[in-house]
């Protein structure tokens, strides 16, 4: 047979059936791939490690790689694009995505239910007894904004106390030393340091603001646009996992499985759980509903957001409509 086109034209539609299939053989390798979670050691996400060990994202149809990750080493992985998904608090989120690692929160995996603190030394019975003293917190993380917030409800103001910048894993030896009247911190740090200095007790917790530490599963927006299939199977296994810690039957096999993950009895984590409310998929689908106040993810995340500005962490407030998809839950 012989070409009627000229040999240029011939080599141009060569050319981009070479592209073309280079394209298809990236999208399938893509799609081939396992999904990339981040996550560390709290319990609302050490709970992912049911669904692992009983293999659940495989029944689900949807391959599922958790990398294992100190917290803040967790959303440098994401930052870095090494993984498509991390799990943080919702404020966190609001911090990478400032940070130019944009994400988009699909689940609330749960809220802090106490287990984050303010630890007062002995003879620091309320928040009052701070007036004048010093109190040691990571400034700029979510203890920070507990301690504010719990200040403002006992009539003080910020410059009522002195902060003293202290990394949260350094606060237990901190409060020991005998320079701080307190110390916010969330467990296992806060526990520790009120096992070094006996007497020491929390004087305001997470429990006081039920909604102001939210906890997220949040997505790279090129894996959620190109794999949303996919990361709705994630979102259904959650829905599972919830029910088999919660469930008495299982909860000790569940405990079991959480504990060995962080390397402590599992007598010593149920403590630990109690201090986390994980959330169901219905009960999260109505926090993902635009509302004020700490009731609403979008509202705990406008208090975040504001508070993140305020303390020059960020120079711009987020846009939530973008880094919240409620529509994955409601599937």
């Amino acid at each position: 047979m012989i070409s009627l086109l000229p040999s240029s034209g011939i080599k141009n539609i060569a050319r981009m059936a070479v592209l073309a299939a280079g394209f298809c053989f990236t999208m399938a390798a893509e799609a081939a791939a396992p999904l990339k979670i981040g996550y560390s050691d709290w319990p609302g996400w050490v709970a992912w490690q049911v669904a692992i060990e009983k293999g659940w994202f495989k029944e689900a149809g949807v391959d599922v790689k958790f990398d294992w990750f100190d917290y803040s080493a967790s959303m440098n992985a994401f930052s870095a694009g090494k993984i498509d998904a991390v799990t943080v608090t919702n404020g966190d989120a609001l911090v990478t995505a400032a940070g130019g690692a944009k994400n988009v929160m699909i689940i609330v995996t749960d809220y802090s239910n106490g287990n984050d603190m303010i630890v007062g030394k002995p003879g620091i019975k309320s928040l009052k007894d701070l007036k004048g003293k010093k109190i040691g917190l990571e400034l700029g993380l979510v203890e920070h904004l507990l301690l504010l917030n719990g200040l403002q409800k006992a009539g003080l103001k910020e410059s009522d106390v002195t902060l003293v910048n202290t990394p949260t894993n350094e606060t237990p030896q901190a409060l020991a030393s005998g320079d701080l009247a307190a110390i916010g911190a969330w467990q296992p740090n806060s526990g520790e340091a009120m096992k070094r200095v006996p007497g020491a007790k929390p004087i305001y917790t997470s429990a006081d603001e039920p909604g102001l530490i939210y906890d997220v599963l949040t997505v790279s927006p090129a894996s959620l646009s190109s794999r949303r299939a996919d990361w709705e199977k994630v979102v259904k296994v959650w829905a599972k996992v919830v029910d088999y810690i919660n469930d008495p039957k299982t909860q000790p096999d569940a405990v079991k499985i959480m504990a060995a993950r962080v390397g402590i009895k599992p007598e010593a984590y149920l403590p630990l759980l109690k201090g986390t409310r994980l959330l169901t998929l219905d009960e999260g689908k109505a926090i993902m509903v635009k509302a004020d106040g700490f009731k609403s993810l979008y509202g705990s995340s406008k208090i975040v957001d504001d508070f993140n500005v305020k303390n020059a962490i960020y120079k711009k407030p987020q846009d939530l409509n973008k880094a919240i998809d409620p529509t994955l839950v409601s599937k």
